[in-house]
């Protein structure tokens, strides 16, 4: 857990924010690959390793943001 705290909160979201949504055109990549999920039609394997490096910066983030949740409220 040390290690999510030692991650400073603009690091996190600006990572969340450009490596998670990139390419922006024509729609955020993250996106593209949540919807192929959805429909089952994520199965090659450069789909799924392109699914989660889109989704760890959110996965980071969000991990963070339940951390420091918890944290305030003990």
């Amino acid at each position: 857990m040390e290690f999510l705290d030692r991650i400073p909160w603009s690091l996190a979201i600006i990572a969340a924010l450009t490596l998670g949504l990139a390419p922006f055109a024509p729609e955020p990549h993250i996106w593209e690959k949540l919807k192929m999920l959805a429909r089952g039609t994520l199965v090659r394997p450069i789909d799924i390793f392109d699914f989660i490096m889109h989704a760890t910066p959110w996965a980071l983030l969000i991990a963070k943001s339940v951390r420091a949740a918890l944290v305030k409220a003990i």
